[in-house]
């Protein structure tokens, strides 16, 4: 391994703030010459933990209309285990569509490359590294850098999770079968009703899931819930 890369990793790894983290992540702009890097944990307590580049623009523009409901890089984050190139992703929506368009002018990049994290306690991580460049000079540069870029993702999710994750996550949590099924079913998008007939119980008894559920997860609500054990690795879609 180049000693260069070696020495960052150390860095990473013996970061005591996230101060400290934080400008390892924008230190990765110049190491591999990319426009932009963010680690971020994945909806962590209903909420999202991020290290990012970005301009502060697209910070308020991306949080303030909730653009990680819809944002394919994130959803797929969920749904994979190997990097992906974001041109691979499915924008074919209006909202899809509109979302690269606005990235590409807020100067996030037209390129991006994904690496989904998933902790020793099943928590969700993604690290991105995104840039300008044509189709074949990033395919290049992921040929080239996918290796040390995945090592150096673990490598800020295992200080990350140190710094902040471990202690957010709180106390372990047993959900029984029932109430996994339960909330997995909520996370597809399915409505109650439908749900409770596909269990074959009573809308009542699967109200009683839900709420032991978000009780025993410490939610605010059905949501709160649901995101919360995706992020804990209790449930998966």
């Amino acid at each position: 391994m180049d000693q260069d890369l070696l020495a960052f990793i150390h860095r990473v790894e013996r970061a005591e703030t996230i101060e400290t983290l934080f400008d390892c992540v924008k230190d990765i702009r110049r190491i591999f010459g990319v426009n932009h890097a963010i680690y971020h944990s994945i909806q962590w307590h209903g909420e999202t933990f991020a290290l990012a580049t970005y301009s502060a623009e697209w910070h308020e523009y991306y949080g303030g209309e909730q653009l990680y409901l819809i944002d394919p890089v994130v959803i797929n984050a969920f749904k994979r285990f190997h990097p992906y190139n974001w041109k691979s992703l499915d924008w074919d929506t209006r909202k899809g569509r509109k979302l690269l368009q606005d990235a590409i002018t807020m100067g996030v990049g037209n390129q991006g490359l994904s690496f989904p994290i998933r902790g020793p306690n099943g928590e969700l991580a993604l690290f991105s590294v995104s840039h300008n460049a044509d189709d074949e000079t990033w395919q290049k540069f992921i040929e080239d850098h996918r290796a040390d870029l995945m090592l150096i993702g673990y490598f800020f999710h295992k200080a990350a999770r140190r710094l902040v994750i471990s202690r957010d996550l709180g106390d372990p949590v047993a959900l029984s079968p029932r109430e996994m099924e339960t909330l997995t079913l909520l996370a597809l998008g399915l409505n109650r009703a439908t749900i409770a007939q596909n269990l074959q119980i009573s809308e009542h008894t699967l109200r009683g899931y839900i709420e032991s559920s978000r009780i025993k997860l410490s939610a605010n609500n059905t949501t709160h819930a649901v995101s919360s054990a995706m992020a804990r690795g209790l449930i998966s879609l």
